[in-house]
């Protein structure tokens, strides 16, 4: 007989056909303890320590304390953190794609190329965090708030971002194409080569700000829009006559 044919038994004696039994009663075992497994635990490691390269993918984090911890090309993708504290934690290219980060404080962390598409982030906290070219494509942050935070060369095309704060952030470079800015402040932002392509600017507030370098910017989004004087329009571009706005701010 060849071994090929046969497995050893558990009463130590050899039986033949027995490799075949026995790799389709482990295949129908895993199947059966994945399907009892809860979302994300069959490839993440919930209960792992957090560090870097850390496999959190699916794992639910609700009202945890996250901060001050190294997260560096961590795999958060599907991750539930909502009310979750990340203040000064370091995400430096983790991937946080389709995470739940509503109500999150993530300030004064550091996010460099991580990968925040398609989260759902109602009222998250960025405030004076480095999200150096972070990608935020078709992201769910209303309300949220990104005061003194560097976004240079960030990618928010396709998102919403209604009623949210950029208030003196540095968005140079980045891309906020086919994106939602209605109500957004970006009062005292760095707008330098910024693209607004197709944006939605509804009473977006451009007080103080230089937009004369901004890319596929139209006069159509400046009418939508709200500025003042310290305003500075492109060449050959009006101020409308709306502005300033009265209920920017309702």
């Amino acid at each position: 007989m060849k071994s090929a044919d046969c497995i050893h038994g558990t009463n130590g004696r050899y039986r033949p056909g027995g490799k075949f039994i026995a790799s389709l009663s482990m295949i129908m075992g895993a199947g059966l303890s994945t399907l009892l497994l809860p979302a994300g635990s069959a490839l993440a490691g919930c209960t792992d320590r957090p560090g870097p390269g850390i496999d959190w993918s699916g794992c639910r984090k609700r009202n945890v304390i996250l901060s001050d911890i190294d997260f560096t090309g961590a795999k958060l993708s599907n991750f539930d953190a909502i009310n979750s504290d990340f203040r000064n934690t370091k995400l430096d290219k983790a991937d946080l794609s389709k995470a739940k980060l509503m109500r999150a404080n993530a300030s004064d962390a550091s996010a460099v190329g991580a990968n925040f598409s398609k989260i759902e982030a109602l009222r998250i906290v960025f405030s004076g965090t480095d999200l150096r070219g972070a990608n935020f494509e078709k992201a769910e942050i209303f309300r949220s708030n990104f005061t003194g935070a560097n976004l240079q060369g960030a990618n928010f095309s396709k998102a919403e971002f209604s009623r949210s704060n950029f208030e003196g952030a540095d968005l140079t470079g980045a891309t906020m194409s086919f994106s939602n800015l209605s109500r957004v402040s970006f009062k005292n932002a760095k707008l330098d080569d910024l693209d607004l392509d197709t944006s939605w600017t509804y009473l977006a507030q451009f007080e103080g700000v230089d937009l004369s370098s901004v890319r596929n910017l139209v006069q159509f989004q400046l009418d939508l829009a709200c500025g003042d004087d310290t305003t500075t329009l492109p060449k050959g571009f009006l101020r409308p006559p709306t502005w300033p706005c009265k209920d920017a701010d309702e």
